[in-house]
């Protein structure tokens, strides 16, 4: 499994992107992460991997840990109608993760583009946003721009969205 965390590094080292990695035990929740003091280091993103009532689209969001998502709202807003978290099944079909490794760098395995990325507005606003390496055992900071820098290499549509 290491060698999925040096596929990201070596994505960002070939892109030039400034980024820290701080690895841990595994950790599986919010809660986990805040124990081990990461928040000290930038903004722990949440993300969240979820699916239409008819399972046809996938979302992938991401946002502040601290914010509190409210999926039907979301899906209104996203024109998705009611939205539910997809299965560990299709967390590993879409984007080659396992449950507790959500992470925007899943997109790295996502060449079918099938999985529609949104992602707060509010996080533009941080100094540094700590995302999992497509493995639960590391965290990677780096800035909003470098991570929008990232999924444009990857021909992502980052759709910002106010949550």
């Amino acid at each position: 499994m290491e060698n999925q965390k040096q596929r990201v590094y070596d994505a960002l080292n070939k892109l030039n992107i400034k980024y820290e990695v701080v690895e841990h035990e595994p950790v599986h929740t919010m809660e986990d992460m805040d124990r081990l003091g990461l928040p000290a280091k930038g903004t722990l993103c949440k993300n969240l991997f979820l699916r239409d009532a008819k399972g046809k689209r996938h979302f992938l969001v991401t946002c502040d840990e601290k914010k509190t998502v409210d999926l039907k709202s979301l899906g209104r807003a996203l024109g998705a109608g009611n939205l539910s978290f997809a299965s560990e099944e299709r967390l590993e079909q879409y984007l080659g993760l396992k449950q507790g490794s959500v992470s925007p760098f899943g997109l790295m395995n996502d060449t079918d583009h099938a999985v529609e990325f949104f992602i707060d507005k509010d996080l533009g606003r941080c100094k540094s946003l700590g995302i999992h390496p497509l493995e639960n055992t590391a965290t990677v900071f780096l800035s909003f721009k470098d991570l929008d820098k990232f999924l444009w290499d990857l021909d992502v549509d980052v759709m910002k969205i106010k949550l």
